[in-house]
């Protein structure tokens, strides 16, 4: 088997960056996605844990922790 080597780069800070802006359909995606895992629970949280613990594990790893439902 073969290994794989990783050669850290260091971050560029003098590079400008872009500011962020809310995307609406991210946060939309979101809203979904919790409606989604409330009504799995309500419905049985033992009988539907496999499909609540995956949508949970789309959130996490899909959406900025900056996104915020728009009030």
């Amino acid at each position: 088997m073969a290994k794989v080597f990783t050669i850290p780069v260091r971050p560029d800070v003098t590079r400008e960056r872009k500011p962020r802006s809310s995307d609406t359909r991210y946060i939309e995606g979101q809203r979904l996605i919790v409606e989604a895992m409330r009504y799995l629970a309500q419905e049985g949280v033992d009988r539907n844990r496999e499909a609540i613990e995956l949508l949970s594990e789309h959130f996490r790893t899909r959406f900025r922790m900056t996104d915020r439902p728009a009030q």
